[in-house]
Parts: C-alpha cells; structure tokens; sequence
C-alpha cells in the first residue's frame, strides 16, 4: 500500500509498506530530504532505503518487550511492525507519521499530542484480556520502545507514562523516583518521576516532555550521521557527530548524566535512552534532551543478600564499569555534592510500604556509599569540585 512520510504536516516522500510485514518497499525521490529522520543519508534526493527502513522498523515495540508475545496473540496481530501502520506510525516521541495514499488524514485530526487516543492497545500489554468489544490498535502504545510493561494513559489532559519494573524486586519505577531527587537537589535538567501503585507493586508515572512542536532525536540516531573511524571512541564519534549538525551544549549534558548513573549505578544507559530535542518545523536544535530513563539502577535485579556496594559497577554506554566512566566527566564545578544530604533517606520513603527494613536499610547504605565514593573520586581528579566541608558529614 502507498504512503507519505510526514513530518508533522510537511511530506517528505512517498513509499510502499507491506502489509504482510510492515517494512518499507520501494520509495520515490524525497519531496523535503533536510526532513528525513537523523541518520538517514540522501544522495541527489534519493534516501537510503536500507537506513530508512531500519528507521521505520525500529519504531515498532521491541521483540524483548516483557508480555508482547501474549499481547500480540490477544491483539490478533503477527508482529509488532505490523502495529505500527494500525497507528499510522504515530508516536509521543516526535511528529513523523505515515498518511495513507488518498486518505484525506491530516495531522491535526491524528496526532496523539492534541487527539484522544485509545487504552486498549496499553492494557492488553499490561496483561489485560480482551473483552466481547472491537480493540482500537490507535494508540502510542504501538511506537513505544524499552523491554519493561508500559502504556500511554490521559490523566488529567496530560499524555503519561505508566511504566512497571521486573522481577525480583520490581524496583526500577522506585529508582525513577529516586533519580527525579538527585537531580531535583543538584539542579540537574531531567524528566520528573512519581510513583502509583497497581495491584500492589510500584509503577513509575511521567508526563510526556515532547510537544507538538518538538521531536526526540536518539542518540542513537545522531551516531548515524557520520561513519565511526576505528580509533575514534564511542563518545568521541557522538561527540563529533553533534558537532556536524550544531547540536549545543552536549558536552555538559554528557558529565551530568554520566555523574547521576554513577551515583544511582545506572547499568542501561544505552543509545536510545538519551538524546536531543529539536523543532519539527524549523528543525533547529533545541538542545540536549532532559535525563530520563534510570530505572535499571541501583541493584534492581538483586535479592537483598546479593546487593554488593563495594563491586564493579557495569555501566553503558561509553565504558563497561562506573570507575572507567565516570574518569570520562571533563568537569564537576557545577556538583554540590552537599545538595545530597539526606537523600538516602528520602528513598528510604519511596520504598516504604515496598520493601521490607533489611532491603531498604542495604539500597540506603549503597547509595550513600555511591555518592561518598563520587566525592572521592572528584577530588582525586581535582575538576573543580568545592573543597570538602570540615564540620559534617556529606550526607
């Protein structure tokens, strides 16, 4: 079936989807090429089918996604490409839509920013059944990415987040939360997180920060832009690769959120959670996208007994463990490391009524020894960290 690529309202070409497996087949020459997804190169108006195809696959739900197997059998579908074009390939991440060949759809009718959209979709991927009623598939919940439960919800006219965690713990939306502090205390830009509770386990609930004039750029996608010379490290490239485009302020943003997931141990910070924001219409840069994503911190996946402060610490997604990483931070004069006093205990309340007293009482001794150990290591390095205080302890 024919499409048009959209941005928003602009068309940036015209293209064939399989409906049979929801990839791209043949593509004409870009109307509008400066408005084509990051990373996918255009030569004499003709984009890369390959790097546009992987674009447009790689919006659909993740095969790793926790119930997506179940979801998809309840939802009739064969594979999660396939929702994509349910939904028109819309998402709450950025303004790129697929407008079927003579529809009449426009963007103002269809976009999940402005336009109600349905739950079913969401619910059915938190485990739901499916009723005698016919399931609307017109929902973000089918351009959503990441392995853990999630789904799209309206509250109070606001598009949130609903995302739960894993087993052992279901930890990961209590770190959201405790993430949202240490950057709340050091003035860090990032995407707040507060907690609901659902059938009795912990669900971590934001608010979409992308507005109708904005897109999400991966840092995944930005990696794209240039060919990655083998001497040339990972942060090096990404690096370089901002430069190219004018993307300002990058450097910053990278020692701040290499400092917060050192502090909470943050072991999946990888190319696809972190990024830029730009305008959709003007395509200028905004700027680094604000911290999200911190949920897989802080022992999530260890029982109490197997919580080891003290251990290596993996870590993405520039080098394998926090010690290396953090060495890659260029400055610390914007740290107040004394902003985090306390702040073990105030996630020893997000946990209340969650975890027993020994669980609680070992995640807030290896926190306070994560930013004890920070503290050391900032001076270590002497980046202009403020000199130690000499009454007090720092937390």
């Amino acid at each position: 079936m024919q499409y048009t690529l959209m941005h928003k309202t602009k068309p940036v070409l015209r293209m064939e989807i399989d409906e049979d497996t929801g990839t791209l087949g043949a593509i004409e020459t870009a109307l509008a090429p400066e408005h084509l997804p990051v990373g996918v190169p255009c030569v004499d108006g003709a984009a890369n089918r390959k790097a546009l195809n992987d674009w447009w696959t790689n919006r659909a739900i993740p095969a790793s996604r926790s119930g997506l197997r179940e979801a998809l059998e309840t939802l009739e579908v064969s594979s999660p490409q396939l929702l994509l074009t349910k939904c028109y390939g819309l998402s709450l991440s950025d303004q790129y839509w697929a407008c079927p060949e003579n529809s009449g759809l426009r963007w103002e009718d269809v976009n999940f920013f402005d336009n109600e959209f349905s739950e079913d979709v969401g619910n059915i991927l938190f485990g739901g059944k499916r009723s005698g009623e016919a399931i609307s598939l017109i929902a973000p919940d089918n351009t959503s990415d990441g392995w853990l439960r999630k789904k799209w919800k309206i509250i109070d006219g606001k598009r949130c987040l609903i995302k739960g965690g894993s087993a052992p713990a279901w930890q990961e939306p209590l770190n959201e939360a405790l993430a949202s502090a240490v950057m709340r205390r050091l003035g860090v830009d990032h995407v707040p997180y507060t907690i609901t509770t659902i059938d009795g386990r912990p669900y971590s609930v934001c608010e979409v920060f992308i507005t109708q004039q904005t897109d999400l750029v991966s840092a995944w996608r930005i990696t794209q832009v240039l060919k990655q010379v083998n001497n040339v490290s990972n942060l090096q490239h990404f690096l370089n690769c901002c430069n190219t485009l004018g993307i300002p302020d990058m450097r910053g943003s990278i020692d701040r959120m290499l400092t917060v997931d050192f502090i909470i141990a943050n072991e999946d910070r990888h190319f696809n959670n972190f990024g830029v924001v730009r305008d959709a219409e003007t395509l200028a840069w905004v700027g680094p996208a604000p911290i999200f994503d911190c949920g897989t911190s802080l022992w999530h996946n260890q029982f109490t007994q197997d919580i080891r402060p003290h251990a290596k610490q993996p870590s993405k997604p520039f080098r394998s463990d926090h010690a290396k990483q953090i060495q890659l931070v260029t400055d610390f004069g914007w740290l107040d490391l004394s902003a985090l006093r306390g702040i073990d205990e105030e996630f020893r309340e997000i946990m209340q009524g969650y975890y027993d007293t020994a669980r609680r009482d070992a995640l807030c001794y290896g926190l306070r020894r994560r930013v004890e150990a920070l503290g050391e290591i900032v001076r270590t390095q002497g980046k202009s960290l403020p000199p130690r205080r000499k009454t007090g302890p720092e937390l």
